[in-house]
C-alpha cells in the first residue's frame, strides 16, 4: 500500500519510519512524504495518482489541509484515494468540513499509531 504523508513537521517522517518499521521492511506499505499541501500535489502527480492513502495534517502554512483535499477530491477521482485528515485540533467545525469536502476518517495528535495501524488493516 503506498501513503502519502503530508504534515509540514518534519519529524513527522522519522516517526512513521519507527513506528511502520517492520510493515515497511516487509513491503506492505510504502510511504512517501510532503510537508506542503502545494508538495503533496506535485508528488501524487509524480506518482502518477498511484497513492492509495493520504494522511493529511490539516493545519499547514500555505495550503491547508482542508483545502489540498478539496483538491484531492476535485482532481483525483479515478480511483479515488483514502483521504484521512490529521489534526491536533479535534474541534467539530474540522471535523464537518472535513467531512463535508469528502474526508474518509478524521484522526486527532498525537496520533494513535495502534488505531491507525487497525484502520489500515481495513482498507489491506
Amino acid at each position: 500500500m503506498k501513503i502519502l504523508v503530508v504534515d509540514d513537521e518534519h519529524d513527522v517522517q522519522l516517526l512513521f519510519q519507527q513506528r511502520f518499521r517492520k510493515e515497511i521492511k516487509g513491503g506492505t506499505v510504502h510511504f512517501v512524504f510532503a510537508f506542503s499541501g502545494e508538495e503533496a500535489l506535485r508528488t501524487l502527480q509524480e506518482m502518477e495518482h498511484k497513492a492509495v492513502l493520504i494522511l493529511s495534517d490539516i493545519n499547514m502554512p500555505g495550503m491547508s489541509g482542508l483545502e489540498l483535499l478539496e483538491k484531492i477530491r476535485k482532481d483525483y477521482d479515478k480511483p479515488p484515494p483514502t483521504v484521512m485528515m490529521i489534526t491536533a485540533y479535534g474541534d467539530q467545525d474540522n471535523r464537518d468540513t472535513a467531512a463535508r469536502l469528502g474526508a474518509d476518517d478524521f484522526l486527532t495528535k498525537p496520533l494513535e499509531f495502534a488505531i491507525l495501524k487497525e484502520k489500515l488493516k481495513a482498507i489491506l
